[in-house]
């Protein structure tokens, strides 16, 4: 069976792989092999060394070396929002009051997103962005620093947002900046023409997977319910279904980017890598999805998926 190495660095990624693999293997003919490199470096060096043929998050550090020579194509992107919530005290009324205050950022996962965000609302000027590690306050914490009144707001991840609300905050409900977030997929240009099947075959995967959790989410969670659910160290079911429907309201399962989106992962590289690539959209290859939309393949895959 044709095989595909899909690499990622976090279990959190899993629900979206595993259902991948699931329909991969079951559809489609292709053998999906979940690879865990959690190194950020040996990462980054995956796809160069041989080691993977596909990642599925992580993308910015691909523009630089882009910028060196490389070639590589990013050929779809699932998710065009954070998904992240803004967290603020219970008694935060309106985004004027960030003016003048500080804002608790994460330093993992996009920091400069959040300035991105800022510029969107017309607070780039008005609000102080705070690094806080994650290995100084613990994952996801940095709700601890509006807690304590340091700082006005933080953004957090869904699946980490229960213990902010236990302390007493609450979420604000804002608009995004667009960005190419997670589960945006990645090869090496010449991986692609070599496998013009596999490729064709595997981005079928990856939609019906999206449409799965989509619309068939109790199918999707019986997939999840097993090694992904042990991955992510998670024993109640019912947590697990918490964390998998914030995944999944956030997918779109025809999974093109945005301007706004390329544009702003070009700044992020830049700002976060130091290479800013001319012209984004030259890093895109789009052409499975573009088939496969054209060929009627998704709304079909839809269509029959909300047929209850």
């Amino acid at each position: 069976m044709p095989t595909i190495r899909l690499a990622y660095r976090d279990h959190d990624r899993t629900p979206v792989i595993y259902c991948i693999k699931a329909m991969a293997e079951r559809h489609y003919g292709v053998h999906v092999i979940g690879l865990q490199i959690e190194e950020r470096h040996a990462f980054e060096n995956a796809l160069f060394n041989d080691q993977c043929d596909v990642i599925i998050e992580h993308t910015e550090y691909l523009y630089p070396e882009a910028a060196k020579g490389r070639t590589i194509a990013l050929f779809c992107a699932p998710q065009i929002h954070r998904g992240l919530k803004l967290v603020v005290p219970q008694t935060f009324a309106a985004l004027d009051e960030l003016r003048g205050r500080a804002m608790a950022v994460r330093d993992l996962g996009r920091p400069h997103a959040i300035t991105l965000w800022l510029r969107k609302m017309g607070l780039e000027k008005e609000v102080r962005t705070v690094i806080v590690r994650d290995q100084e306050i613990g994952r996801w914490q940095q709700w601890r620093k509006v807690a304590s009144h340091e700082c006005a707001a933080c953004f957090v991840a869904p699946i980490y947002l229960p213990p902010a609300l236990d302390a007493g905050l609450k979420t604000f409900p804002v608009e995004e900046a667009e960005i190419v977030s997670n589960f945006a997929q990645a090869c090496l240009s010449q991986f692609a023409p070599r496998n013009p099947a596999l490729m064709k075959d595997y981005m079928k995967a990856v939609i019906h997977a999206l449409a799965l959790l989509s619309y068939r989410r109790d199918e999707a969670m019986e997939i999840i319910a097993k090694e992904p659910m042990r991955l992510m160290k998670i024993t109640d079911r019912a947590e697990l279904r918490r964390q998998v429907d914030s995944i999944a309201e956030m997918l779109h399962v025809k999974p093109y980017p945005t301007a706004e989106a390329i544009v702003n992962s070009n700044e992020i590289a830049a700002h976060e890598y130091g290479a800013r690539i001319e012209n984004p959209v030259t890093l895109w290859d789009l052409h499975w999805v573009k088939e496969l939309d054209d060929e009627g393949f998704i709304d079909e895959l839809v269509a029959s998926l909300s047929v209850r």
